[in-house]
C-alpha cells in the first residue's frame, strides 16, 4: 500500500486576527455561524488575508477538495492500495478511515470540515470516518515508516508520469503541495528523500495526483 499526503495543504478555520475582519463577519452571518467557526476562503474573505503569514499558501480549500476527489473515487482507494492523510498549513493531520466518501458538492465538503476542525472527530454507526490530530509532517513520515518519501515540485528533477509511477515501491509514500503557489517549506524538503518535476508549467495538484495515481494504477492494475 502507497501513501498519498497533502502537505501544507490550504485547510484551516479563520485565524483569531481575521475573525473581526468585516469581510469574515459577512460571510459568517451568511452562513448562520460565527467567524471562528467558518474555513478561511480566500474567495469571500481576500481583503481580511492580505499581508497575513504564508498568505499564497493559504485560504483554498476548494483546492483540497479537488484534491480528496481525485484521490478517493479511484480503484485504487476502493481495493484499499492507498492511504490517505492531509497535512494542513497550521501542522495539523487528518486521518482517513476505510473506504471514506468524501462530498462531491463543496458546500457540504466544507461545513464536514469545519465541523472536523471544531470537533475533532467524524463518526457514524460508531465507526471513525474522521480524525485530526496536532502533528507536523516530520512526525507523519515517522509515523508512517515509508520505504522512499517522493515531492513533486516544479524544482525537482525531470521525469514523466509514467517514469514517476516505475519508481513507486508497496510502501512509497507520495507528497503533494495542496496549495496554490509556492514550494515546500524547509520542513518539508528534509523529509523528501526524491523531489520530482513532472512537466516544466507549475501543475494544479489535482492534476498531479490524478495522474500520479492513474499511472500507478496502470502498473499494479493493467
Amino acid at each position: 500500500m502507497i501513501s498519498l499526503i497533502l502537505t501544507e495543504s490550504s485547510l484551516e478555520l479563520v485565524p483569531k486576527e481575521l475573525q473581526s475582519h468585516p469581510s469574515v463577519i459577512s460571510h459568517g452571518k451568511k452562513l448562520g455561524k460565527t467567524p471562528f467557526e467558518i474555513l478561511l476562503d480566500n474567495s469571500w474573505h481576500f481583503a481580511a488575508m492580505k499581508g497575513i503569514k504564508n498568505e499564497i499558501k493559504r485560504g483554498r480549500p476548494d483546492l483540497v477538495h479537488f484534491c480528496i476527489l481525485e484521490a478517493t473515487t479511484i480503484p485504487l482507494y476502493q481495493k484499499n492500495e492507498i492511504k490517505i492523510y492531509i497535512h494542513t498549513i497550521d501542522d495539523k493531520v487528518i486521518y482517513f478511515g476505510d473506504n471514506v466518501h468524501i462530498p462531491k458538492s463543496y458546500h457540504r465538503f466544507a461545513g464536514l470540515i469545519e465541523k472536523l476542525l471544531l470537533e475533532k472527530t467524524i463518526e457514524s454507526n460508531g465507526e471513525v470516518l474522521l480524525e485530526i490530530k496536532n502533528k507536523s509532517f516530520s512526525d507523519l513520515i515517522d509515523e508512517i515508516k515509508p520505504s522512499k518519501v517522493i515531492g513533486f515540485s516544479t524544482k525537482g528533477e525531470k521525469h514523466s508520469f509514467e517514469n514517476s509511477a516505475s519508481r513507486l515501491t508497496e510502501n512509497s509514500c507520495l507528497v503533494i503541495g495542496g496549495f496554490q503557489k509556492g514550494h515546500f517549506s524547509d520542513a518539508i524538503l528534509n523529509k523528501i528523500d526524491q523531489l520530482i518535476s513532472i512537466d516544466e508549467a507549475s501543475l494544479e495538484a489535482h492534476v498531479v495526483v490524478a495522474r500520479m495515481l492513474y499511472e500507478y494504477e496502470k502498473t499494479i492494475f493493467m
